[in-house]
């Protein structure tokens, strides 16, 4: 097995290309056992073996650099860079990120796991190098959708003026996570169909040189074209025609679906190909899911209602069925966030009701339009955070905790924390009817909950929380989806302490109820707010500074501010003291009990 043998790039320059051609073989079969037991992004990996493996061949890393954006197609690189154990041993599997990592090895220069940056990175590089008189090359790799990002494009612009060696190779797979959208997407499409020579060049245009491989899985056409550019005096795109999930059959089939893969049945996946699935008649009790639904229901209803992605259409419910439903009320834009945001400033300006979903993770790469295109201007779009939670996504570089101070600070959003099914589609409805304000809504993650108690269907008077039990002594303020877990510290607190605390549901992370906190003077000694993300300019800090001339004991309870990294949930939450018992025993501390 060639594969056992990489230990370095030093050690791939030594194959043929037919070794090499097993080579990738071997890479493939090693990925499919790999991700079918593990889980992770399978189709770019796939798509892009021959085009690492000759990168590998011709240039000389870590001293050439290469910088591959997002980093999640990086697998086959870590592999020819000493760190293939990690991939062909089960007990090793999570030695390695998922995507490139400065700690990991010296041929990884950044740690990305956002899109549309490797341009401008690899850019800062060759700067860097021209300024001390080095050598060597760079050479940024960018593809998956990521040239539809705005830094793809800012980064692209600045190339040419650098007027010196920068290799940008373009993986043109022709897809994103679902499909492309944009018009640049059309340019490159011509540029396919005539093998390169297509007059009007997107890249041309930008001032920089350009060639073009037809065979971007062909390990010996790469290596020709890469050896033609090595060692190259002026920043040139090297155009690469490939195929997402090349060598599996039903990535290559549904590549959307297969862009990042839950540990599966390699067998029974194969043998499911052909076969017709039947759409279920009943909606999964999922979140995203049935927002979906209940959208293209209300689209049907006003056709002013419009959803927007921003490359992730999936995870937000809007599967290639749902989207074909919604029709002309469905827009991704591709992955440009920045642009969503100000779409949809833009068309609830027009009058029309634009609803932006996105991944916590990602919102953060819009604050300023946030801000400045949305928030200052007081256009009544509405957005739908999914997945903020410190349950959720935990590599470093997605982790979905960061999204309430982000957006909780910015005057004129009012961002909501539903705790239950029942209350996120009463806000979802108040949001679609909202004219007032920008509002958003932290969608509650994982298993859907449910309520018996009656929910409230008007939020227009703003910063109302809900007490849903008064006692006394002490006050849980459980936000959104720590709603669940204020109720078990009260429990808690009533069995140990004989303490009949308070439980609110505050509902507004942007506002602070001054009514209500000023009542919990009168009886209580103590609040105690819980939120399901990082604390540093959070919610817990408003109503701290409320009370920071009073007598009142506050205890803020979230994660410290940190970029953690692969976290085991229920550790990081004890590390955190973010369970029941731990927060009893704090309260029960500061009262002397």
């Amino acid at each position: 097995m060639y594969l056992e043998t990489i230990n370095s790039p030093a050690d791939v320059k030594k194959l043929s290309v037919e070794q090499m051609n097993e080579l990738c073989g071997e890479i493939r079969q090693t990925l499919l056992k790999k991700l079918s037991a593990h889980g992770g992004h399978f189709g770019p990996n796939f798509g892009i073996v021959e085009a690492t493996v000759a990168l590998h061949y011709v240039f000389n890393s870590p001293e050439d650099k290469i910088v591959f954006d997002v980093s999640h197609q990086s697998y086959v690189h870590k592999m020819l860079t000493g760190r293939k154990d990690a991939f062909l041993n089960p007990a090793l599997y999570d030695e390695v990120s998922g995507y490139s990592e400065v700690k990991e090895s010296p041929h990884d220069f950044f740690t990305i796991g956002h899109t549309s940056t490797s341009v401008s990175l690899a850019g800062g590089l060759v700067k860097g190098r021209d300024l001390q008189g080095g050598t060597g090359n760079v050479i940024a790799v960018i593809g998956d959708g990521s040239l539809s990002g705005g830094e793809a494009l800012e980064g692209l612009d600045f190339a040419a003026e650098l007027g010196t060696n920068f290799i940008i190779v373009v993986n043109d797979n022709q897809m994103s996570i679902a499909e492309n959208h944009g018009g640049l997407y059309a340019n490159l499409k011509a540029l396919r169909q005539s093998k390169g020579k297509e007059p009007l060049n997107l890249f041309r245009a930008m001032g920089l040189d350009y060639t073009y491989v037809d065979e971007g899985n062909n390990v010996e056409a790469l290596i020709e074209a890469f050896q033609k550019v090595k060692d190259i005096d002026h920043p040139i795109v090297v155009h690469i025609n490939t195929l997402k999930g090349k060598g599996y059959a039903p990535a290559e089939k549904d590549k959307e679906q297969w862009h990042y893969c839950a540990p599966f049945d390699p067998e029974a996946t194969l043998r499911a190909i052909g076969e017709t699935q039947k759409e279920r008649q009943e909606i999964p009790e999922d979140y995203a899911a049935q927002t979906a639904e209940y959208l293209i229901k209300r689209m049907r209803e006003d056709p002013r209602i419009v959803a927007i992605a921003s490359g992730t259409p999936a995870p937000t419910g809007f599967l290639p069925e749902r989207r074909a439903r919604a029709g002309k009320q469905f827009v991704d834009v591709g992955i440009a966030e920045e642009h969503a945001v100000a779409l949809a400033s833009g068309i609830a300006a027009a009058g029309a009701k634009p609803v932006y979903g996105v991944l916590s993770t990602f919102i953060q790469r819009s604050y300023d339009q946030l801000s400045q295109d949305l928030c200052i201007n007081n256009n009544p779009a509405l957005l739908l955070v999914y997945w903020g939670s410190l349950s959720s996504m935990n590599d470093v570089t997605h982790t979905c905790f960061f999204d309430i101070p982000l957006i909780c600070n910015i005057p004129n959003m009012v961002y909501l924390a539903p705790t239950c099914k029942e209350e996120y589609f009463a806000m979802l409805e108040w949001g679609l009817q909202e004219r007032e304000h920008p509002v958003a809504i932290r969608v509650p993650f994982g298993k859907m909950t449910y309520s018996d108690e009656p929910v409230e269907t008007d939020y227009s008077q703003l910063n109302r929380y809900k007490v849903a039990h008064r006692g006394s002594r002490v006050a849980v303020l459980g936000l959104g989806s720590f709603f669940g877990l204020g109720q078990a510290v009260c429990a808690l607190l009533k069995e140990k302490a004989g303490i009949d605390a308070t439980l609110i549901n505050p509902r507004y992370i942007t506002g602070v109820d001054k009514k209500l906190l000023a009542s919990l003077e009168v009886d209580h000694q103590l609040v105690v707010t819980l939120e399901d993300g990082v604390i540093d300019g959070g919610f817990g800090e408003k109503i701290a500074r409320h009370y920071g001339t009073s007598d009142m004991k506050v205890l803020v309870y979230g994660a410290k501010k940190e970029f953690a990294d692969r976290y085991n949930v229920k550790e990081f939450l004890r590390q955190n003291r973010l369970t029941d018992g731990q927060i009893a025993e704090d309260i029960m501390k500061i009262l002397g009990l």
